[in-house]
C-alpha cells in the first residue's frame, strides 16, 4: 500500500500495502466508480489506524455524534489518495508524507486529525552478527525503495552517524525483503508486522531500529477536502468525536477491537493483534500537539524532514507548506 508508504500487500495473508511514494504523490486519476449517496464518503486502507473506523461505526460512534458517514474501503491505497486528490471523496485516511506531494501542487486539502502514528509496526531488522549501527557500515539492506521503509532506514542512518552511502540497498518487496533476510541472503531489512514479529520469534534477527525511534514521522491522518470542511463541518467534526470514543475503546477493550477489525481485512483475531502494540494511537491530547505549529513533532514541525526526503529522490514537485496543510479548528470545535 504505499509506495511511501505503499501498505503494499505483506503477504498473502495480509492486505496492508504502502503505495510507492512518487506514484501516489503524482497519481490524481481513478479507475472506477465510488459508491454515491452518502453525506461525507471517507476512504479508508489497511492500516490499524484507519481500520478502527469500522470499530466506530460498528460499535455506533458516528450516529451517536450525529456524524453521517459512508466508509469506502480501498484495497489499494494508492487509488485513496488519487480519488481525494481529484475531489470523488470527502475526506480519505492517508499519511502526511502522502498528502505533502498533493499540497506541494496547491491542491486544496486538509489534515484534521491524526489518527496515530507507526510506533515499532515498521523496523530494521538485522542478523546476530551485527551489534551497532558501526557494524551496519558496507552490509546489504534489504527494501522497498523510496517507500516507507527506505525512509525508515534513511532516517536511522542519519540519527546514527551513518549515510545512505554506507550500507548497499537491495531493491526488494516488503515479503521479498523478508525471505532474503530470513534465508541469509542479505544482512540487513526494513519490513513491517508481521515480518518483525515472525523474525523475531525465530531468532534470526533483531531490531536495532525501529518507528518508535522516529516519533512524529510516520503519521496516519484523516485528510479533507477545503470544500468539505466548508459544506460538510457538522460531520467531520462528529466523526473526530467519534474517533476518541475509538481510541478510547482500543485502549480498553482491544480483544473485541481487534475482533472487529481482523474481520475488515480477513484475519483472525489473534493474528491481528501483533500490530496493536505497534501503532500509537492518538487520543484528544496527542492530537492537539500534533495539529499544534508550534509543538514538537507536530505535522508542520516534522514536515522539513520528511520533504526533505521526497524531495531528494525526487518524489514530489516543488516544497509544500505544512501551514496551508492543517487544520485545527474542526478538533477545537469537537472539544468543546
Amino acid at each position: 500500500m504505499r509506495p511511501f508508504r505503499p501498505r503494499r500487500s505483506l503477504s498473502p495473508s495480509t492486505h496492508r500495502v504502502r503505495a510507492t511514494l512518487g506514484a501516489v504523490a503524482l497519481a490524481f486519476g481513478l479507475g472506477h466508480a465510488l459508491p454515491a449517496a452518502a453525506e461525507v464518503k471517507v476512504g479508508v486502507s489497511d492500516w490499524p489506524g484507519w481500520v478502527a473506523w469500522y470499530v466506530a461505526e460498528q460499535k455506533g460512534f458516528f450516529k451517536k455524534h450525529g456524524a453521517d458517514v459512508r466508509l469506502v474501503w480501498f484495497a489499494n491505497y494508492t487509488d485513496s489518495i488519487s480519488a481525494l486528490s481529484a475531489g470523488q471523496l470527502d475526506a480519505n485516511s492517508q499519511t502526511w508524507s502522502d498528502t505533502l506531494g498533493p499540497l506541494a501542487k496547491g491542491l486544496p486539502l486538509k489534515a484534521i486529525l491524526v489518527n496515530d502514528n507507526s510506533a515499532g509496526n515498521d523496523a530494521l531488522l538485522v542478523s546476530p552478527k551485527i551489534k551497532s549501527f558501526a557494524d551496519l557500515k558496507g552490509k546489504s539492506v534489504a527494501l522497498e525503495q523510496y517507500s516507507v521503509s527506505h525512509f525508515v532506514l534513511a532516517t536511522a542512518l542519519a540519527k546514527n552517524g551513518l549515510k545512505p552511502a554506507d550500507v548497499k540497498i537491495t531493491n526488494l518487496a516488503a515479503g521479498d525483503a523478508a525471505a532474503a533476510f530470513i534465508a541469509g541472503r542479505v544482512d540487513a531489512a526494513v519490513v513491517w508486522n508481521p515480518w518483525i514479529d515472525q523474525i523475531t520469534k525465530s531468532g534470526k534477527g533483531r531490531a536495532l531500529f525501529t518507528s518508535k525511534d522516529m516519533p512524529g514521522l510516520i503519521p496516519d491522518l484523516l485528510v479533507a477536502q477545503d470544500k468539505a470542511i466548508t459544506t460538510k463541518r457538522k460531520d467531520l467534526v462528529g466523526m473526530i468525536k467519534a474517533w476518541f470514543d475509538t481510541e478510547k475503546f482500543l485502549r480498553e477493550q482491544p480483544a473485541e477491537a481487534a475482533r472487529i477489525m481482523s474481520k475488515v481485512v480477513s484475519l483472525k483475531p489473534e493474528e491481528y493483534t501483533v500490530f496493536l502494540p505497534g501503532t500509537k494511537f492518538f487520543d484528544a491530547a496527542a492530537n492537539k500537539a500534533a495539529l499544534d505549529a508550534k509543538a514538537p513533532g507536530s505535522l508542520v514541525e516534522v514536515t522539513p524532514t520528511i520533504a526533505s526526503f521526497l524531495l531528494t529522490h525526487k518524489l514530489i514537485e516543488g516544497k509544500p507548506d505544512p501551514l496551508k496543510g492543517v487544520d485545527a479548528s474542526l478538533l477545537a470545535d469537537a472539544l468543546k
